[in-house]
């Protein structure tokens, strides 16, 4: 989703120190492995790198600088169960201890943000770029042409920034490519004369005179998590 292309799986196994009997341990380790063969997925082997609560499968992805770092991890706990008397009823009528499964996604947010920012050099894909538009106005004559385009885009929920000032069109496009900001709407005498809008990419590709309607139906296919900008989406 993320875009990330390069990761490794490590399966995690028990520590020097740790809580819980060596057969849980052997048994949970073995789940775990039959897991990730079952969906067919690669993984290595990380002796003793388990936490002493449990093993755990750890997901590392590479930023670009060629470093890995552990985000998303799936973890085995017998410590929590057993300080909290946590039992269940088995079909026996005897009480049992669960083992319980910690799962963090991302991991550390801050850390998965670092790595995402890298990744991209702030260049996000569209769908999670903070800012997704911004609206740069030829001259003060625009600037209500400008409000309503926004606001159009604002109804249909993209994250849109205006630069009406009056200072310079390339001025004000260089500023909006160095804030690496996805598109950039431009409007001027003849946009608005002809109800039409002209668009730029921060990668310099321009299409001129499209209409309101058809650049939203474009960008709604971008603003999907499963979609990532190239080369080849961008208008």
């Amino acid at each position: 989703v993320f875009g990330f292309s390069e990761y490794k799986i490590f399966l995690s196994t028990r520590p020097e120190k740790f809580v819980g009997s060596p057969e849980i341990w052997d048994k949970s380790e073995a789940a775990l492995k039959r897991a990730l063969e079952n969906k067919g997925l690669e993984y290595e082997i990380d002796p003793g790198e388990g936490v002493f609560y449990g093993p755990k499968i750890d997901l590392k992805i590479k930023d670009v600088l060629g470093r890995f770092w552990q985000c998303a991890t799936i973890q085995v706990d017998f410590n929590i169960p057993e300080r909290f008397n946590i039992v269940y009823v088995g079909e026996d009528n005897k009480f049992y201890r669960p083992i319980m499964i910690h799962r963090a996604l991302l991991g550390s947010l801050e850390r998965f943000l670092g790595v995402l920012i890298e990744n991209y050099a702030g260049a996000f894909p569209f769908w999670i770029a903070p800012v997704q538009i911004k609206v740069l106005t030829l001259t003060d004559r625009n600037i209500n042409y400008g409000e309503k385009i926004m606001q159009i885009l604002k109804n249909e929920g993209f994250r849109v920034e205006a630069d009406f000032r009056n200072e310079k069109l390339n001025y004000k496009i260089r500023i909006a490519q160095q804030e690496k900001i996805p598109y950039m709407v431009i409007l001027g005498d003849k946009e608005e004369k002809d109800n039409v809008i002209s668009v730029r990419t921060r990668k310099g590709e321009v299409i001129n005179n499209i209409k309101i309607e058809e650049f939203i139906s474009k960008i709604k296919i971008e603003n999907q998590p499963e979609y990532l900008l190239n080369e080849s989406s961008q208008l």
